[in-house]
């Protein structure tokens, strides 16, 4: 019988992917749905408390579940449990999370950035298990970061740090939905990559790429495996961008390992050496070479596993705060 069960929940804008999970990290049950498209947060409330009601019953018999985290593709106030901005699930913009979700299911609730539960996730049972600083970079849609330090997520005053995609790498660069322009984003991301084949396709009119009618990036990586020039311009240009913010953050933060995960982190060998070039070109000797670079390994359940271990960390905050003011 398991010592304690949470529930973690990866809401992403396509899927929402719930688990129970136990204290030693074994997902002992997992549930899968369409995140709603809807426009009133109470939609995609209900499909949570679907999804957590699901789990629930299907771990009654190895023991009672004691909080439920989420974490979100968001900037979020983890401390407020609100839902500052969510590009792609905009009907939480400002939502009150944690306390819609403690109303509904009489359990600690817990909020965090999917990027940062990637972070710990991977520090918890991944990559990065057993440093105490670390980098952890997701190359998706667009490109996400979490960063812990001496074992906590740096999470900032304000609950938005670690927003390593927005890191200016071209001054004068492509426009960004942040607002600024040339951010790593705009380089290194899996949107990045088609958008970068189509904008320099013209310069390559020998490339099998100029036949794909819905270019993915994944018909861009298998082109580069070929030797495509166009495509191993691309990731080129991914890994020239993402070094140079990388070298800047082992400058800044002189962190243990920097993990790279995420859909577009497929492409790795033919966007690391590259990368490495400007870390070596860029970032302080000692500090670079104490940075192991590697790829994360928990894939798709970085983010639930991580969202579990921070409930995990904050029930044993409050267990203790409890057990003190009792003395």
């Amino acid at each position: 019988m398991s010592n304690q069960i949470v529930l973690a929940c990866d809401l992403g804008g396509t899927n929402l992917r719930m688990a129970a999970i136990d204290d030693e990290g074994h997902i002992l049950y997992r549930t899968k749905r369409d995140t709603p498209k809807a426009d009133r947060a109470d939609e995609i409330i209900r499909a949570l408390v679907e999804s957590a009601e699901e789990c629930r019953e299907n771990v009654k018999k190895l023991g009672s579940v004691s909080a439920i985290a989420i974490a979100a593709p968001a900037t979020v106030s983890s401390e407020k449990g609100i839902i500052l901005k969510a590009p792609n699930v905009p009907s939480l913009d400002g939502f009150r999370m944690v306390a819609a979700l403690e109303n509904e299911l009489n359990i600690r609730a817990i909020l965090e950035n999917d990027a940062n539960a990637a972070a710990v996730g991977e520090n918890w049972m991944g990559a990065s298990k057993g440093f105490q600083s670390s980098i952890c970079v997701t190359l998706g849609t667009g490109v996400g970061g979490g960063i812990i330090i001496n074992g906590q997520i740096l999470g900032g005053i304000d609950g938005t740090a670690g927003e390593i995609g927005h890191i200016c790498v071209e001054p004068f660069g492509a426009p960004c939905g942040c607002g600024s322009r040339g951010c790593v984003e705009q380089y290194s991301s899996a949107t990045a990559i088609v958008r970068q084949t189509q904008e320099l396709a013209s310069q390559y009119p020998k490339s099998d790429l100029h036949h794909k009618t819905r270019l993915t990036s994944k018909d861009v990586y298998d082109a580069g495996l070929q030797g495509d020039e166009l495509a191993l311009e691309v990731f080129r240009r991914q890994g020239f961008y993402l070094g140079i913010a990388l070298g800047g953050l082992i400058n800044v933060l002189n962190p243990e390992a920097i993990v790279i995960g995420g859909g577009a982190a497929a492409g790795w060998d033919l966007f690391f050496p590259h990368l490495q070039e400007q870390i070596e070109a860029r970032a302080y000797r000692e500090p670079r070479l104490r940075a192991k670079l590697v790829r994360a390994t928990l894939g798709d359940d970085a983010g639930i596993l991580g969202a579990a271990k921070l409930a995990f960390d904050k029930l044993g905050v409050e267990k203790k705060l409890k057990f003190n003011s009792n003395i």
